[in-house]
């Protein structure tokens, strides 16, 4: 199935689109696609909060793009890769059964799925501004990631066992 589909299909149902990514087999080349996608994505959705910072600012906005892409498109894969070991090593200690691949698939598809509210958050961000309407976006981004990422991880585990 196409990632744009299975990205809809997680707001029905993260942990079956887990599950069902689990059952093609270890793909680690997909893992590592889906965290870069995302890191893109929220690239992108970056850019309008930037503009919007360089133009109050008078900042260059050349700079402030550089920064956040190296941010994001380096920084950011190596800190998830690191995430996703420590919760699978807590997993392990706690006995869970799930792999370090269907620990890592998890967050990555998590970051990925919920790549859209990032891009409405950096709308806002950009055009709104700072207020309630941003933090509300931002929350609704955290909670919907949060839900992602523990469906798919614990669909994972339960498809290791």
């Amino acid at each position: 199935m196409a990632a744009t589909r299975d990205i809809v299909a997680s707001y029905r149902g993260p942990g079956k689109v887990v599950r069902r990514m689990l059952d093609q087999g270890l793909r680690e080349d997909r893992a590592l696609i889906f965290l870069m996608v995302a890191c893109l994505m929220f690239f992108v959705g970056q850019t309008p909060r930037l503009a919007r910072e360089a133009f109050e600012t008078g900042q260059d906005l050349s700079m402030l793009m550089g920064t956040t892409l190296v941010a994001l498109i380096f920084i950011l894969p190596l800190l998830a890769y690191l995430l996703a070991g420590l919760t699978y090593l807590i997993a392990r200690i706690v006995r869970s059964r799930i792999s370090a691949y269907g620990a890592r698939l998890s967050l990555f598809w998590a970051l990925l799925a919920s790549s859209p509210l990032v891009l409405l958050w950096g709308l806002t961000a950009g055009f709104v501004g700072p207020g309630l309407e941003l933090n509300l976006v931002g929350i609704l981004w955290f909670g919907i990631f949060v839900w992602f990422w523990m469906s798919g991880f614990f669909a994972a585990a339960r498809w290791a066992a």
